[in-house]
């Protein structure tokens, strides 16, 4: 379910206010002020500052832009469905880019119960991209691997690309065919390997 108006102004705040003192400097007072809103209001809704935060990762996490794209692989060739998949998890990414780079600096200092939070978070996206090679294993498309390992390798090899290009280096991934590329040539490599035959032909080791 979509947050009220009221409670997007506040996860708003929450994000930029975290942005700019961190999750322990940033105070439940000064989030309803930037928010426009009473402290009172910001407690009804969230209940506790842990709470808020927790909901800041989650809705703006990529869980729920995965689980509404899986159903639209079904059907694709396997390469373009990973290619469909990697394209939207960078813009996610970049679309989110503020919230990963809270996440990136701030994860030392949360209390555990927040870096308890974000690893579960983190499982469960996995485990959810690892239902679609699952049920491709099941329909014989894919051979057997370990799914969640897959998943995690897969979106790793992403999130490292554009941990580098977009925060560390500030390239905008979006220009200039940089993410087509990128997401190719990932894709590439995840299925096919880099070791080769004999004329460039994948070179399989038997079991």
């Amino acid at each position: 379910m979509r947050p009220t108006a009221t409670k997007e102004k506040i996860l708003d705040a929450t994000i930029a206010l975290v942005s700019e003192k961190g999750y322990l400097g940033a105070t439940t007072r000064e989030i309803a002020r930037r928010a426009g809103v009473t402290e009172l209001t910001l407690f009804r809704h969230f209940g506790s500052k842990e709470n808020l935060f927790e909901l800041c990762v989650e809705s703006r996490s990529f869980l729920p832009d995965l689980r509404e794209l899986l159903p639209d692989l079904d059907g694709l060739p396997y390469e373009e469905a990973l290619e469909t998949l990697g394209r939207r998890f960078l813009l996610s990414l970049k679309e989110r880019k503020q919230m990963v780079m809270i996440m990136q600096s701030e994860m030392a200092r949360y209390p555990g119960k927040m870096r308890r939070m974000y690893g579960q978070l983190m499982d469960e996206i996995l485990k959810t991209l690892a239902t679609y090679f699952t049920a491709l294993q099941k329909k014989g498309a894919l051979r057997h691997f370990p799914a969640e390992l897959a998943a995690r390798m897969f979106l790793g090899m992403l999130f490292s690309y554009f941990r580098t290009e977009e925060i560390m280096r500030g390239t905008d991934i979006t220009k200039g065919g940089r993410m087509d590329a990128a997401v190719k040539g990932v894709v590439d490599i995840f299925i096919h390997g880099t070791a080769a035959g004999k004329n460039g032909a994948l070179k399989r080791r038997r079991t």
